[in-house]
């Protein structure tokens, strides 16, 4: 049997986090393997929907939120820099046959740590070139990064413009590099989509209304505060539309701050985490995923299953919904996504019946490739 660890930051609400547990769950029920997943934080809030068959291990058994102010801006981010080899050493030297550190940032640099670079996996889920940001601790990161990189033997990728993206900003990597989209247990979101209906339970949207749903973590990179100038600018010029943003984030008081000043208090709302976002993902009018850069989106997989229409801007994430006839494209731009919406807005899209059964059987046959 073989021991396969995956190391994540925690396993908080998020697309990488949703992802990482249901091909744990998955992986779980093969004889073969014996899956452990290793966190910097604890007590996420998708850390019960482990199976049984998965172990579970943290550094802290709190989350990043719970620490202290001093422990979360220096003391934790200076003993990961420092002491990542402590780290390795403690929880992951010779326990496990594959290493694989299943996010960017901290969990990569620790398992880039010890010789055994046969045994190493990095998954990358972002555009490699822009999510540290733009600034001199952004470039440091990256340059500190590509050294680490050389230290895996397999780089996996969750889009093609990911995969393109490193290559440009790490051109001397010699890892192999593949391609493997995320994996998303279909049956579980179609389930857990009618549980408001089965509890008669309420969701808050506007009746009589278009209504666009947004699920994403609230940080810099999905350009949410471009999304709230648009939705006031499209109110200001008469286009009625209400806009729900499901998620949390650092970027939460900034974004309610510029609701306010807007005057949209009424019209967007930001709804907070919810551990099943599906029954809202379901009763929407269209799905939203407006990002200055993605890496793939997982919410789109989520809208493709429940047959939603789907508004993107052009970034990595249109790998998502190629082949999908229940989609737009807008540019990239304030300018781009307000003409787009209010395309929409004035003459709706009729969505069209997919009958086709979503698979992703595929995807793990793949995973289980890479892990021979």
């Amino acid at each position: 049997m073989k021991k396969i660890v995956f190391g994540i930051t925690s396993l908080g609400l998020g697309g990488a986090e949703r992802v990482l547990v249901d091909l744990a769950n998955e992986l779980s029920k093969a004889q073969e393997y014996q899956i452990t997943i290793f966190t910097i934080y604890g007590q996420g809030e998708l850390e019960k929907q482990i199976s049984e068959k998965v172990t579970l291990k943290s550094i802290y058994n709190v989350p990043y939120n719970k620490l202290s102010t001093i422990k979360r801006k220096f003391f934790v981010p200076i003993s990961i820099l420092i002491g990542k080899s402590k780290i390795y050493k403690k929880y992951i030297k010779n326990k496990y046959d594959i290493e694989i550190a299943f996010l960017e940032g901290p969990i990569t640099r620790i398992f880039a740590c010890g010789k055994e670079k046969n045994k190493k996996i990095a998954w990358i889920h972002n555009d490699i070139s822009q999510v540290f940001g733009t600034g001199i601790k952004a470039k440091l990161k990256r340059k500190i990064d590509e050294k680490l990189y050389d230290k895996f033997k397999k780089l996996i990728f969750v889009s093609k413009n990911n995969l393109e993206s490193f290559k440009q900003t790490y051109p001397n990597n010699k890892a192999e590099k593949q391609v493997i989209y995320n994996y998303i247990d279909s049956q579980q979101v179609l389930e857990k989509a009618d549980f408001h209906e089965k509890t008669k339970g309420e969701i808050e949207f506007a009746q009589n209304s278009t209504n666009l749903l947004t699920v994403a973590r609230l940080v810099p990179q999905k350009a949410l505060d471009r999304l709230i100038r648009v939705h006031a600018k499209l109110i200001k010029d008469g286009i009625k539309h209400n806009i729900y943003i499901i998620g949390d984030g650092p970027e939460r008081v900034k974004l309610q701050e510029l609701i306010k000043i807007n005057n949209c208090e009424e019209t967007i709302k930001l709804l907070g985490k919810k551990e099943n976002p599906y029954p809202y993902i379901k009763n929407a009018d269209y799905i939203c995923l407006f990002s200055a850069f993605e890496g793939y989106g997982m919410v789109l997989e989520e809208a493709k299953i429940l047959n939603k229409y789907i508004l993107i801007t052009d970034t990595a994430a249109k790998e998502a919904i190629e082949n999908y006839n229940n989609s737009k494209i807008f540019e990239n731009s304030d300018k781009g996504i307000y003409q787009g919406l209010k395309a929409i807005l004035i003459k709706p899209n009729k969505v069209k019946k997919i009958n086709q059964k979503y698979s992703n059987s595929k995807i793990i046959e793949e995973v289980k490739q890479i892990l021979k």
